[in-house]
């Protein structure tokens, strides 16, 4: 079944972001660790079966930095969860999708894979396989 996992927001601070979000919303933190490879610090938080992702950037020259440098915080990407990942890049790359990534390890040890906005009307999409 396909649903959305996740909406991945770029923040400065996942302390600060979390003042908010936990302190104020009242939300949990399930998991929260860094994905060295992305730069990135991550912190999830369940709103039942889909997440909040907080992605904070360990470096300026990150995804993440250059995100927040370009654009400031906010709405990074959606996450669609997919029962198949490997036969969903197949089938994006054969309809012609712009791909920016191969499948790869990211927070929580889930595989995934980011569609670019060119191919998406203007979201970056992640495909994720839980």
């Amino acid at each position: 079944m396909t649903t959305i996992d996740h909406l991945g927001i770029a923040v400065k601070s996942l302390d600060q972001a979390l003042k908010f979000y936990r302190d104020q919303l009242g939300l949990n933190v399930s998991l929260r660790e860094t994905v060295e490879h992305e730069k990135v610090n991550v912190a999830m938080l369940p709103l039942g079966e889909p997440r909040i992702e907080l992605l904070e950037p360990t470096t300026q020259d990150s995804v993440i930095g250059k995100f927040i440098e370009k654009r400031g915080e906010g709405l990074h990407h959606v996450a669609i969860r997919v029962p198949d990942l490997v036969a969903s890049v197949e089938k994006l790359k054969s309809s012609g999708a712009r791909l920016l990534n191969e499948p790869r390890q990211g927070a929580g040890g889930h595989l995934y894979v980011f569609v670019h906005p060119s191919s998406t009307g203007g979201v970056l999409l992640e495909l994720i396989q839980a």
